[in-house]
């Protein structure tokens, strides 16, 4: 990180870190990043809270879902029907190379021999290219989610960028609190048990008592794509 950067995150997090994730949103979309930050969201289990905020700041804001060629009807669907009911009218669809697809996944398998190398191709690399022209960009994570998401901080830096986490301070109980004082639509497969919702390959359903993101690459020791994970690097 250089100094510049580190400067300037230690003032970010003086001026706007304690704020409520609404003013949070409003403030570096507003004041400190305008035109210059995105909101990246899978449209999952949670995601409905983070974009009605942005909706309610500015509804063409920079927008990114990533379809990595492997996600839920469901989950697709879900996306039309946020992005119809919320107004935004900037929501950009991004999808892996064609050619890196043809030389290493030419099949569509590679999730089921190496998992990390097909999230780095269908996410982590796709993800770095759309986010070329941004100086910060807003995520949806949680401390509570555990794992490599506990203790998260509210402003960080990732790859030279600001990642900005409004919601990381939340609860479970925030976030059902949120959706029904908004009356925001559930993820249609949230109902039947899928509580963190990725691919359809690598997502399971959770059993009661388990962890909300037990289902994500059920049977091996993995628990991120990559794309929270500064350190790894794209598989070849």
């Amino acid at each position: 990180m250089s100094g510049v950067l580190h400067r300037r995150l230690a003032l970010l997090r003086w001026q706007y870190g304690a704020l409520p994730a609404d003013s949070l949103v409003a403030a570096l979309s507003r004041q400190e990043f305008p035109g210059r930050i995105a909101l990246v969201s899978s449209f999952g289990a949670e995601s409905a809270v983070l974009l009605h905020m942005i909706a309610a700041v500015d509804r063409g804001l920079d927008v990114v879902f990533l379809d990595t060629g492997k996600l839920f009807g469901e989950t697709l669907r879900y996306r039309d029907r946020l992005i119809d009911r919320l107004g935004l009218t900037n929501v950009r669809t991004i999808t892996p190379d064609p050619a890196a697809l043809a030389a290493r996944d030419s099949d569509g398998t590679l999730w089921s021999k190496n998992p990390d190398a097909c999230c780095a191709m269908r996410k982590v690399e796709t993800l770095a290219r759309a986010l070329a022209p941004y100086d910060a960009w807003f995520n949806g994570r949680k401390a509570f989610q555990g794992g490599a998401r506990a203790g998260l901080d509210t402003i960080e830096i990732a790859d030279g960028r600001f990642k900005i986490n409004p919601l990381a301070g939340w609860t479970r109980t925030d976030i059902d609190r949120y959706f029904a004082d908004h009356d925001l639509p559930p993820h249609p497969l949230v109902p039947d048990g899928y509580l963190s919702i990725g691919c359809m390959p690598c997502t399971t359903r959770v059993t009661p008592g388990e962890d909300q993101r037990a289902g994500r690459w059920r049977g091996t020791p993995k628990t991120e794509c990559g794309i929270h994970l500064p350190s790894l690097k794209p598989a070849a």
